[in-house]
């Protein structure tokens, strides 16, 4: 069942490296939630330069999909008229929603989508490292490559989110 939010429902998403530690953080509005999937939305305030996705301006829309039983998150990002710039995919820990916040745990893995759904995994090597550095048990590793797979045939089936 789609449960509806007042726009002024606001988390802050909190991304954790696996030792616990905060990577990142940001503000965001819980648009919908519909089961084990919640999706926010946010926006860029400021202009930023991203390693891999380059120049994002201000204003930017990023509609950020995650599911409470999956080992990935997709975020939408567009123009703020709507038009698709890119998918960007997670692989993490199924995230943990609390009445102010959503976290989860990054596993390294990136997936870069294009608007006709051409993709590129990423950080392969972040990952490699970090099973040594952090520990990443056997379970985690599966759980990642199996999340990997799975982003992988969503993509290819053109299926949601990737049809948004």
């Amino acid at each position: 069942m789609a449960e509806r939010y007042s726009s002024q429902t606001e988390l802050v998403v909190k991304v954790l490296k696996y030792d616990g530690t905060e990577h990142r953080q940001w503000r965001a509005r819980l648009a919908s939630r519909e089961d084990e999937l919640v999706v926010l939305a946010a926006a860029f305030a400021e202009e930023v330069q991203h390693n891999i996705l380059g120049f994002i301006a201000a204003g930017t829309i990023s509609t950020e999909y995650y599911w409470l039983n999956r080992w990935y998150n997709v975020f939408r990002f567009s123009e703020p008229n709507g038009q698709l710039l890119s998918y960007y995919c997670n692989v993490n820990l199924p995230p943990k929603l609390q009445p102010d916040s959503l976290s989860y745990v990054d596993l390294d893995i990136d997936i870069l989508v294009q608007p006709n759904l051409t993709f590129q995994i990423l950080d392969t090597e972040d990952f490699e490292a970090n099973i040594v550095r952090y520990g990443y048990t056997l379970e985690v590793q599966d759980g990642v490559q199996k999340a990997t797979n799975e982003l992988v045939e969503l993509i290819k089936a053109g299926s949601f989110p990737f049809n948004q």
